[in-house]
């Protein structure tokens, strides 16, 4: 099997592990909390996308990865983080302009996401960052959708229910 294949159906299969497991126990876990605490928990994970910059450090990937990849990658990840602490601390403290940032950190980082998967020609040079989009891309693309399937919820897109 070809390591762009092995990478493909790593995705795949964690991709559908994540989705099942959101549906059938964090999606009914998350209906009972409130609108601000189930988007702080969905937006949790993404605050430890500065992790994304070890795209950029020699030794770490197995060669240094083109530029064209990299660079986005990088910094793509270390904004969606920035926005999604800024998020964590806006639903804290109950800011009723939350619900924008949401939706600009949601928009950020799902583009990024999906920028970085177009490149599926550098996977055999992620070395022993090979687990970054195997494993937590298909976990930050589920709650991004997860993410927006509540901020479209009429009831649930006020600002009064984000901000609490």
């Amino acid at each position: 099997m070809s390591t762009q294949a092995i990478f493909l159906l790593q995705f795949v299969l964690s991709l559908t592990l994540f989705a099942l497991v959101s549906r059938w126990i964090v999606a009914p876990w998350l209906a009972r909390q409130s609108q601000r605490d189930a988007l702080f928990w969905l937006t949790l994970p993404h605050a430890f996308r500065y992790m994304g910059l070890v795209f950029l450090v020699p030794g770490v990937v197995a060669q240094p990865l083109p530029d064209y990849f990299a660079i986005p990658a990088a910094y793509g990840d270390l904004s969606a983080s920035v926005l999604a602490i800024l998020v964590l601390v806006l639903l804290r403290v109950g800011w009723k302009g939350t619900t924008a940032v949401l939706w600009i950190f949601n928009i950020v980082g799902t583009v990024d996401l999906l920028n970085a998967l177009r490149h599926v020609e550098v996977v055999s040079d992620f070395g022993s960052v090979w687990y970054i989009p195997t494993l937590f891309v298909p976990l930050l693309l589920v709650s991004h959708v997860m993410i927006f399937a509540r901020l479209l919820k009429p009831a649930a897109n006020s600002e009064s229910s984000v901000a609490g």
